[in-house]
């Protein structure tokens, strides 16, 4: 998935959550209230998340948006892995590799 961590969305589909799950990659979603339109985003910004090694089911997060003019603004986002399996999977790269390394055990 070219190194994509983590997808910020502002809701997902059951299924395209869990199959982002399973590609070892992050669904976050805005917080009630907050959107890509309320937060003027416009495609040239960087957005950092920290703590993802460490990270908790359900769990609330901040994301450090830095805009194209500079400007900062920590945004909070809840992670969409809600299941200690599911962190399993992300931590492990994904289920395949999940599966992989369980049958190389």
């Amino acid at each position: 998935l070219l190194g994509v961590r983590a997808v910020i969305a502002q809701s997902f589909e059951r299924i395209h959550r869990s199959n982002l799950v399973g590609m070892g990659v992050i669904p976050f979603v805005f917080e009630e209230g907050t959107s890509w339109a309320s937060l003027n985003l416009k495609g040239d910004e960087l957005v950092e998340i920290d703590g993802l090694s460490t990270i908790k089911p359900r769990q609330t997060m901040i994301a450090k948006v830095t805009y194209g003019d500079g400007t900062v603004k920590n945004v909070p986002i809840i992670c969409r892995i809600d299941t200690l399996d599911e962190l399993d999977y992300f931590k492990n790269g994904g289920i395949l590799q999940y599966v992989l390394r369980d049958l190389a055990a």
